[in-house]
């Protein structure tokens, strides 16, 4: 069978086949997405009543420290997924925030892991 590389359309435009490329539409959730950005919002303002910016955590978190709030939102869901209550006063919400919380933990241990390898060499 022929792999197409060349899509046409009825209006007569034509565009380069997207088989094999990315497709992030499909990939990820928009109510996720908006929840997850619901849940950032809420979160960025801090205990003593300062704002961070939206993207402070762009700037460096150790992976130790996201380890210890992965397992942290972790422990949380999965005790309120057995059906019991969270006995830690400073847990999130629900299983919802849990989770979010839980995404935030992911995507910043990859984020420190992606742009260590994504750093252009440094010439000497």
């Amino acid at each position: 069978m022929r792999e197409e590389k060349v899509r046409s359309f009825d209006t007569g435009a034509t565009r380069s086949a997207d088989a094999g490329r990315y497709d992030p539409e499909a990939f990820l959730s928009p109510i996720v997405i908006e929840r997850y950005c619901e849940y950032l919002n809420k979160h960025r303002e801090q205990p003593d009543g300062s704002v961070r910016d939206p993207d402070n955590w762009q700037k460096g978190i150790p992976l130790a420290a996201y380890m210890k709030g992965l397992w942290r939102h972790f422990l949380h869901l999965w005790t309120r997924h057995r059906g019991f209550v969270v006995q830690d006063p400073k847990a999130s919400a629900n299983i919802e925030e849990d989770l979010c919380a839980i995404i935030f933990g992911a995507q910043g241990y990859l984020f420190e892991l992606l742009k260590e390898k994504r750093r252009p060499a440094t010439a000497s």
